[in-house]
């Protein structure tokens, strides 16, 4: 049970990898809805973008879907514990941050759920105030590394720094919002990205708007990109979104 003291209150966004809107997406794997519903007001508050799944399974299915920044994951779920979920997606090689929230409080426990793979360990009940501050210590880890080297998918080349791309020798040209189409591709290798997710990292859009955008850019993108080449490396997910792949045609 979350403790009833523990209100969401505002604190500074903008911590972790923040998307070109200011936005993270976290995924809530969590099956008591008082608590998905508390998360969801008090995260979104914060500025986060929430996905919550009741189930191991689903949890599963869209943590290895959609890149996450974040994956906030209950151990008592059904269909699939959550240390069954964690051990699942670190096989997978899902690298998602994973911060473990239940009411299993036994050291053996937490001993488990790290072992399986989870970056951190949060006991019900708990304060909003401390979730915020473990989320915010494990989007901290990875930013610097980001920009510290250019993008490369198989012989794609994006260089954040000089706003330079290469398909192997060839420069391509890309206008402003193309290179951050682009640039987002290429940051989730090999994971499918929905048109929702596109649509508020690199518009700003803040809903599933009625609008053939990312489609058109993505046109925009092949052409530049996988046009005239044999192997092409921006694959469309019937239904779901986009991806830039590694691996060769299907």
């Amino acid at each position: 049970m979350v403790e009833k003291a523990a209100a969401p209150r505002l604190c500074e966004a903008g911590v972790g990898r923040i998307g070109m809107n200011g936005k993270m997406q976290v995924l809530l794997i969590e099956d008591d809805e008082r608590i998905v519903s508390f998360l969801k007001r008090g995260l979104e508050a914060e500025h986060y973008r929430v996905d919550a799944v009741n189930n191991g399974i689903e949890g599963v299915e869209m943590a290895k879907a959609i890149s996450y920044d974040l994956i906030i994951l209950d151990l008592l779920l059904p269909s699939m514990s959550g240390m069954e979920v964690c051990r699942i997606l670190r096989a997978e090689k899902v690298q998602t941050p994973i911060l473990i929230l239940t009411a299993r409080d036994a050291v053996q426990d937490k001993i488990e759920g790290l072992g399986t793979g989870a970056d951190d360990y949060l006991t019900k009940p708990f304060a909003f105030g401390e979730l915020l501050a473990r989320m915010k210590a494990l989007l901290r880890r990875a930013p610097q590394q980001e920009t510290a080297f250019p993008l490369k998918v198989v012989d794609l080349v994006l260089d954040r720094e000089t706003r330079e791309v290469r398909r192997g020798e060839r420069p391509v040209d890309l206008t402003a919002k193309e290179f951050a189409l682009l640039e987002y591709l290429m940051r989730h290798p090999d994971r499918v990205l929905t048109r929702t997710a596109i649509l508020e990292e690199v518009w700003g859009y803040h809903f599933d708007m009625i609008t053939n955008v990312v489609d058109v850019y993505i046109s925009h993108l092949r052409k530049k990109i996988d046009e005239g080449h044999p192997r092409k490396l921006i694959r469309t997910v019937r239904d779901i979104g986009y991806k830039i792949s590694t691996e060769a045609d299907e």
